[in-house]
């Protein structure tokens, strides 16, 4: 039933997107974060239906009639700079067979971050486009908070089997990104019922991830709070929920999470923490004695024992920093600093310039959010591996559109002044 479902979704929706490449757009992230057909069990599991609804929006978008100019901004001079530099230490990568099938899944990510650039420049379709990405990674926080809650936080949390956010570190660290995002929607909407239900989604979405049992999401949500209720417009209340509901939430933890936390502080004594720490150094050997780093994948045995000081301890890198030092050296990681450092002033910037003017009030609500997101996703990544996931960088992408629009509200709220003003002073301003 659940194939049937999602087949006839997704494939009755086609025909729109043929028109309307925008709606392909919102297909694409449901299909894409929330993996509906990976909870069927039939045909539907491992049905291309992704890949079918990207060459959809392609097409439609060579045939509309709407603008296909790329806005280039800093952002994504620097994020078209980081893909080249990854195409070219992929050329020259340790292990071509596998960073090659790598670079297959990372271009098409960064296509998709264009190509949502060019259509999303609405207020509508970037709304309708946060109520999806919440939403469908939503759906995981509100189950696995509900799990957490019914089996007292001693079994972890997972995500979608055959996904990206899989494991346990990884769907915590997608849901600290989407937490912001629900508390936007909150913010905007005007159904006190909805509202109420983002909010409960938003705490369930708290559980799971300290369900998850994940140290770097605890890092995560942690530093993601802090920024949250800075960030927010109603800080009081956010402080008090928090004051109230975080120790319970804590408490409520079994002894087993609150030993295996407590091993933040004491790492040295952690063989999995030690095993990521001869990753990183292993990283930092590789980008050291060579420009391009190892290419994708590159955190293999060989590596290991030519750069790591534990040769057999072979580890994931388990941090978005030095997974993207080891595979694409310093100028690669370089590069992903930087992008991620302008974003993130970027947003702030449009934040503050958008509460000037009130028919932009929810961009600047909106990049406020996508900056305590951001933030969310650097604290996580330092201890999880997900350097090339798709929300960051449709963060990065929503970043860039809500510059665009603010622009223009700012020409549009310029103009109305002018016409206001007596002939004499429009005169003097032209």
């Amino acid at each position: 039933m659940r194939d049937l479902f999602v087949t006839l979704v997704v494939f009755g929706t086609l025909p729109y997107v043929f028109k309307r490449p925008h709606i392909g757009i919102l297909l694409w992230g449901w299909l894409g974060y929330m993996n509906p057909h990976k909870l069927s069990y039939g045909f539907a599991h491992d049905f291309p239906f992704s890949k079918i609804t990207a060459l959809v929006i392609l097409v439609g978008l060579f045939n509309a009639k709407e603008s296909k100019k790329i806005p280039w901004t800093v952002e994504l001079r620097i994020l078209m700079a980081f893909i080249i530099w990854m195409f070219i230490t992929t050329i020259f990568s340790m292990y071509p067979d596998l960073a090659w099938k790598q670079w297959d899944k990372v271009w098409k990510i960064q296509l998709m971050t264009f190509v949502t650039i060019i259509l999303m420049q609405e207020k509508w379709r970037v709304q309708a486009m946060v109520w999806i990405i919440a939403l469908s990674l939503g759906f995981y926080g509100f189950k696995g908070g509900i799990f957490t809650i019914l089996t007292g936080g001693g079994y972890a949390v997972y995500g979608p089997s055959g996904t990206f956010i899989y494991g346990n570190n990884e769907i915590g660290l997608a849901l600290i990104m989407i937490i912001p995002l629900i508390r936007y929607l909150q913010l905007t909407t005007e159904s006190v019922f909805i509202r109420q239900g983002l909010l409960v989604t938003m705490w369930l979405c708290v559980f799971s991830v300290i369900g998850t049992q994940s140290r770097g999401a605890l890092v995560g949500i942690v530093v993601m709070g802090l920024f949250l209720i800075l960030k927010s417009r109603k800080k009081f209340l956010m402080i008090l929920l928090i004051i109230i509901l975080m120790p319970m939430i804590i408490n409520f933890m079994p002894e087993s999470w609150h030993s295996r936390m407590s091993t933040i502080q004491t790492y040295e004594q952690d063989g999995s923490a030690m095993g990521r720490i001869n990753a990183w150094w292993m990283a930092f050997n590789l980008a050291k004695d060579n420009i391009f780093g190892g290419g994708f994948e590159c955190f293999k045995y060989p590596t290991f024992l030519r750069y790591a000081p534990v040769a057999s301890d072979v580890h994931d890198a388990h941090s978005v920093y030095f997974e993207v030092m080891g595979e694409h050296g310093f100028i690669g990681v370089g590069l992903f600093l930087v992008l991620g450092v302008v974003t993130l002033l970027s947003a702030g910037r449009i934040s503050k310039e958008a509460k000037k003017i009130e028919e932009a009030k929810w961009i600047s609500d909106l990049a406020a959010m996508l900056q305590v997101s951001l933030l969310g996703y650097a604290a996580s990544g330092a201890f999880l591996g997900l350097a090339y996931f798709d929300l960051y960088y449709h963060i990065i992408a929503l970043v860039v559109i809500c510059g665009i629009l603010l622009k223009k509200q700012q020409d549009a709220h310029r103009i109305e002044g002018q016409s206001k003003l007596p002939l004499s002073k429009r005169q003097q301003n032209l």
